[in-house]
């Protein structure tokens, strides 16, 4: 169960409570839309359980939930064994997830058809070893992985990952690494702060043949020192989602956004926000992504549970649809499944 103590006012984003979500309820936008999420976790960690059970619970929100990608968390890796190939124990957990999601016991999304796990790419060319490794483990769902490279100087912005080295995407040793993706037809999700997109642009030209998704919208900043600065830091952060939309490699994930990264106090009020209030906070970021990229290399994300500390996922895609009422229906259709079915190489169903 989700802890139903105050929300977190350190870290990232906010501890969910289910008891505080279920004071909003609101009727299902366009409920009979396919959706693919493509970018959700499952944990048992720190007094936080968030398994295929409390998945399936949010994605009986009433949205017509087709299809789901897993991104990793450092979720259940081996205790035992060489450090390099622990993370595939994440790979084995989440299949076993796929598994039980395709006996049809949980509901008619297909949980975890695409896996996006991890190997630590630091390792050089010694990573391709564990890639290969996870391969297998993922039984044919296994789609690329994730190393997270967040930095930033001020520790409350960095909260988890300050330790995080600092350049990370520029590291010699971590391109030959990332030189093993492509090879193996393996895809990289990049999750980083802002203010590090240039880095993330350079690698993307340096490996134009690699698909990058650009995770949470690039990761806008609007705490610790970045905190009451919000049109200056929006100018910068556009300018940095314009540059490196101009990578034909690289897609965007639209979410991330109910995480308290990028400044805003819902997870602090009385009532949670309407998908009215995220919609009007969410707007400029959202559109500004798809202007960049196109719907085409674009897709809406729950991001959850970490999104779940300030909204449910009943209005999450609420507030998506109300931002992408705009669009035409082909357009639409595409930030809802096809990119991310394009993306993960998901198959129709």
């Amino acid at each position: 169960m989700a802890s139903n103590a105050p929300a977190s006012k350190s870290g990232l984003y906010a501890d969910p409570r289910e008891d505080w979500l279920a004071l909003r309820a609101e009727d299902i936008i366009d409920p009979t839309r396919p959706i693919v999420d493509p970018h959700h976790h499952l944990w048992d960690r720190g007094g936080q359980r968030y398994l295929i059970e409390e998945f399936v619970a949010d994605l009986a929100s009433g949205h017509n939930i087709v299809a789901t990608v897993y991104v990793e968390a450092r979720s259940m890796y081996r205790a035992a064994g060489p450090e390099a190939f622990r993370p595939v124990g994440e790979v084995e957990f989440v299949n076993g997830a796929a598994a039980m999601s395709a006996s049809g016991g949980y509901g008619p999304a297909a949980i975890c058809a695409g896996i996006v796990g991890h190997a630590n790419l630091l390792l050089g060319e010694g990573a391709r070893a564990v890639l290969e490794v996870e391969i297998i483990a993922g039984g044919g769902r296994f789609r690329g992985i994730r190393h997270s490279s967040p930095w930033d100087a001020d520790p409350e912005v960095a909260g988890i990952y300050a330790m995080r080295p600092k350049g990370l995407l520029l590291d010699p040793t971590f391109r030959k690494g990332f030189s093993c993706l492509a090879p193996l037809a393996l895809s990289f999700d990049a999750w980083l702060f802002h203010p590090q997109s240039g880095d993330l642009a350079d690698l993307a030209r340096a490996f134009p043949d690699t698909k990058i998704v650009l995770d949470h919208c690039g990761g806008p900043i609007g705490l610790g020192a970045y905190a009451g600065r919000r049109d200056e830091i929006f100018s910068g952060w556009k300018a940095s989602i314009d540059e490196i939309a101009t990578c034909p490699n690289v897609s965007v994930k639209l979410g991330g956004l109910a995480m308290r990264l990028l400044g805003y106090d819902f997870h602090e009020r009385p009532m949670p926000p309407s998908s009215e209030d995220l919609a009007a906070a969410w707007r400029p970021y959202i559109e500004t992504c798809i202007e960049a990229f196109g719907p085409g290399r674009a897709m809406f994300e729950s991001n959850f549970p970490p999104d779940k500390g300030q909204c449910s996922y009943q209005v999450i895609f609420n507030a998506f649809k109300r931002i992408a009422a705009q669009y035409s229906e082909p357009e639409k259709t595409a930030l809802f499944s096809e990119t991310a079915r394009e993306v993960y190489g998901l198959t129709p169903g």
